[in-house]
């Protein structure tokens, strides 16, 4: 027994400052696990900003193109998955350290192609019926039916991606859907909508709603496709299902641009931009970059978290536009925009609460198992 006591010590003590793969040291698990938890936020919090700095700067740009003069719809979806190119480079420097996509995942490439491909024409379509929308719809109607992509979302993750909800998550999205529709009532403030006929409100109005459903499904099937079939935790992944889809979307809202004849008056449309030439240009390519930096930060937060949580960061940045329109556009600031963004506030971070609370219980539960692993073990050396 004595001897077997000494072996026991000298295998306990060979490990205390085993350091494992991850980082960890296997003799103080309890500091590694607080490391790794850290990056985790730190992922997070860089994904959010990249979300909300996208999307708020694309949606700021897309009003001042339609604004100066711009009326090309074809040309305001194509700038929306144009800007793809500026992944070229992330993905060379992280090509040192990855096969080719159907290797790493092991899946055919035909079969990669088509989610790709699916995914890419999803998102040109969604882009193309926004576009519709923005155009023809008043900002205040705008709003609130870019508010319905949460309850779409509600539905789509819950069948789809097996959602759990609980009185954190509904508290969540109830508050940031009131926020984004208090937009609407705020109409008088914003100077009156311009005059637009009947049939092309009902066009703006269906494009709107069926874009909200569309980008909501759109979620949650990349979420699917992250977690049933693609399987393979790397951010090489993530660079992966934003250069392909988007590389098929642009392509698809190219076959647009031309085969509606939009083409044909863009240089007009570039004389007659009231900022100028090189405004134009510049407007175009800083929404294409913009909504690119969004992009990443969706998928960031659909691999790390859910789609649900990536459409609550989406319909946060709402209540932010009219902030940072204050600002640029020296829109006027008043009681109901600083109410809705307290209420975007608030649901944001009674989510962001409820994840601090899954992440408590997960490693409360981790530690009991391994403390129920640990008085099996010496049970058995006991026994021995």
């Amino acid at each position: 027994m004595e001897s077997e006591r000494q072996m026991q010590q000298q295998h306990n003590g060979g490990n205390s400052n085993k350091v494992n793969e991850d980082g960890l040291n296997a003799g103080n698990p309890t500091e590694g696990k607080k490391r790794i938890n850290y990056k985790w936020w730190i992922r997070i919090a860089v994904y959010i900003f990249f979300m909300l700095a996208g999307q708020t700067a694309g949606v700021l740009l897309g009003r001042l193109y339609y604004s100066k003069g711009g009326y090309s719809t074809w040309l305001a979806t194509f700038v929306q998955s144009a800007g793809f190119p500026i992944v070229i480079p992330l993905l060379i420097y992280f090509s040192k350290s990855r096969r080719s996509p159907s290797k790493s995942t092991g899946l055919p490439l035909y079969y990669l192609l088509l989610i790709y491909t699916a995914l890419g024409l999803i998102a040109a379509g969604d882009n193309m019926m926004y576009s519709y929308g923005l155009l023809y719809l008043p900002v205040s109607t705008y709003s609130l039916l870019c508010a319905t992509q949460l309850a779409f979302n509600v539905v789509f993750s819950f069948f789809l991606n097996a959602q759990k909800f609980t009185m954190l998550i509904f508290n969540s999205v109830v508050l940031l859907t009131i926020s984004a529709a208090l937009l609407a009532f705020n109409s008088g403030s914003d100077g009156g909508a311009t005059k637009i006929s009947e049939g092309k409100y009902v066009i703006g109005f269906v494009c709107t709603l069926g874009a909200s459903a569309t980008y909501s499904l759109y979620l949650c099937l990349v979420q699917l496709a992250f977690e049933k079939v693609i399987k393979k935790q790397t951010f090489n992944m993530i660079l992966d299902m934003q250069f392909f889809p988007a590389l098929v979307a642009t392509f698809g809202s190219l076959v647009g641009l031309f085969a509606s004849g939009q083409w044909r008056k863009l240089a007009g449309e570039m004389r007659g931009f009231q900022a100028g030439r090189a405004s134009y240009v510049l407007t175009l390519a800083f929404t294409a970059i913009s909504w690119q930096v969004s992009l990443l930060g969706m998928l960031g937060l659909i691999y790390e978290v859910s789609s649900l949580f990536c459409n609550v960061i989406s319909t946060l940045a709402l209540p932010l536009v009219p902030v940072f329109a204050v600002i640029f556009f020296h829109d006027k600031m008043n009681g109901v925009k600083a109410i809705s963004l307290l209420l975007a506030l608030w649901g944001f971070f009674s989510y962001v609460y409820q994840h601090y609370l899954d992440d408590a219980k997960g490693k409360k539960a981790k530690a009991k198992a391994k403390t129920k692993a640990s008085d099996a073990t010496i049970s058995t050396i006991e026994i021995c």
